[in-house]
């Protein structure tokens, strides 16, 4: 199981890289303009992606920041915000490769962030909400970018599979 949860970090890591070069060709006031996404604009919705994963990996491990909204804007600027994308999927890939096989069976309690409740549960079904929502997410930013004139951004899990990278989970 573990291998499974390595293969959608390193999947984690490889779409945000598309989706943040996609996003980098647009103007600064394109990446702010309402796309009608959840979080309005592309830079909200990559903003929400960051803040969830804060929130998240804060949860599994007890530490780093995690911010207190779910609609936090952690950075207007694009570039500082690529570098802590980045920056947290390399944390996440090594968090996942440091499990052992008994921790990801295991289970975890944590607060929940709007109703200030303790959950407890297993962290396999946790991990599998994780990468789905980052996976949910960016689509929402692929359809900005695409109601913003850029072109497709290939970001299915059989694309990655394919790569290099992707074969090694395959």
């Amino acid at each position: 199981m573990k291998q499974h949860f390595m293969m959608f970090a390193a999947y984690n890591a490889w779409a945000n890289q598309r989706i943040y070069d996609a996003a980098a060709e647009l103007t600064e006031e394109e990446l702010h303009r309402d796309t009608g996404a959840f979080f309005k604009s592309v830079m909200g919705t990559l903003n929400h992606i960051l803040v969830a994963d804060r929130i998240w990996m804060k949860r599994f491990t007890g530490e780093g920041d995690a911010p207190s909204q779910l609609d936090a804007v952690l950075y207007q600027n694009f570039e500082k915000l690529r570098a802590a994308r980045e920056a947290e999927d390399a944390r996440i890939l090594a968090w996942i490769d440091g499990l052992s096989a008994q921790a990801v069976t295991g289970r975890f309690s944590y607060m929940t962030v709007t109703d200030m409740r303790t959950i407890s549960q297993r962290l396999a079904p946790a991990l599998a909400h994780f990468f789905n929502h980052q996976t949910h997410h960016r689509g929402q930013a692929h359809m900005g970018l695409t109601v913003l004139g850029q072109p497709s951004v290939q970001l299915d899990l059989v694309a990655f599979q394919r790569t290099e990278e992707g074969r090694a989970f395959a």
